[in-house]
């Protein structure tokens, strides 16, 4: 439909965008869109009706939909998205991103790829406008999954990814370690070939990452990567004295290559004393509000990279 409107005129280029959601992220071979969408930005309806065709389809299918919601923007502003986000946007423009990291919000792999700015996300695409390795490989470790997978909501091997409570809180380290970002280089690299020549998605890719009686070769450099990235990350907190036995281990996923859970625990602990630190360190600065009396987390959003909440492994998600 897309390439036909293109065809009729042009100029529709302009407001026919590539959609990608979490299934296209973990499905497909290269994690492209497998739809497109019409996206009028914040244009006037004016501007909007120097596209009839597109226009057409939008006042069909979306505005009957936007005349009977209580949302008072949609019903007037029925061409335009109901939430576009403006924040993420002006991050990007901003620092001239060409490419952003994005996380399916609600996956098995919980994992990030690099994606180019010039396409629209879903909702169930969490985008983090940032594009350099080594805050992709920080959040490709095993380190943060682990943190996502407690303080995000999981349900058996699925998680939904909360940046609120996973991102906002998770503990950076304070050291720039470039060797993260030379090895997530090749890691993403090594991935996006494994995925392109067996036909993988990225679920698919890591089922076979996991299965222990998998013996492809590149499978194997894959798992070696991975375990390479984990000890970098920890280097960069400064865990050295960590062995983290890396290896097939089982897990409340099930088998899983990955560091052994016992010292997964530990990190956690020493993440937690960290967030606890940070916390302290931003009510004294007054860039952040105490924890409640009560034990409950005051309604602190972010800071900076920190986030200001004060988190708990004991206390419930």
């Amino acid at each position: 439909d897309a390439a036909a409107l293109i065809a009729r005129d042009p100029r529709n280029r302009d407001v026919l965008f590539p959609y990608l959601n979490a299934e296209d992220l973990c499905s497909r071979p290269d994690a492209s869109p497998s739809r497109w969408v019409i996206n009028f930005f914040d244009w006037p309806l004016e501007r909007a009706e120097e596209y009839p065709d597109a226009l057409s389809i939008v006042r069909t299918h979306v505005k009957p939909q936007r005349d009977v919601v209580k949302d008072a923007y949609g019903k007037l502003f029925w061409w335009r998205f109901l939430r576009n986000r403006p924040e993420l946007h002006s991050a990007i423009e901003q620092r001239l991103l060409s490419d952003v990291i994005v996380m399916p919000r609600v996956s098995k792999v919980v994992l990030p790829l690099l994606y180019p700015t010039n396409i629209v996300f879903s909702e169930q695409a969490v985008v983090f406008a940032r594009s350099d390795a080594t805050t992709l490989g920080l959040l490709t470790s095993a380190v943060h999954r682990e943190w996502s997978r407690k303080f995000s909501g999981s349900l058996g091997t699925t998680t939904r990814y909360t940046p609120s409570d996973c991102f906002e809180t998770f503990p950076f380290p304070n050291a720039e370690e470039a060797r993260i970002g030379e090895i997530m280089t090749r890691l993403d690299s090594l991935r996006r070939d494994v995925m392109a020549s067996r036909n993988l998605g990225l679920t698919k890719l890591y089922n076979r990452l996991h299965n222990q009686s998998d013996r492809d070769p590149e499978i194997a450099t894959l798992r070696d990567a991975h375990a390479e990235l984990d000890r970098a990350v920890c280097d960069a907190y400064g865990w050295t004295d960590l062995d983290l036995a890396y290896d097939f281990h089982e897990t409340d996923e099930g088998t899983r290559w990955t560091i052994a859970p016992p010292v997964l625990v530990e990190i956690l602990d020493r993440l937690l004393e960290l967030n606890h630190a940070r916390h302290a360190e931003e009510v004294a600065s007054g860039h952040a509000r105490p924890t409640a009396r009560n034990g409950k987390k005051a309604k602190n959003r972010r800071f900076e990279s920190f986030g200001p909440k004060q988190l708990s492994l004991a206390e419930p998600q």
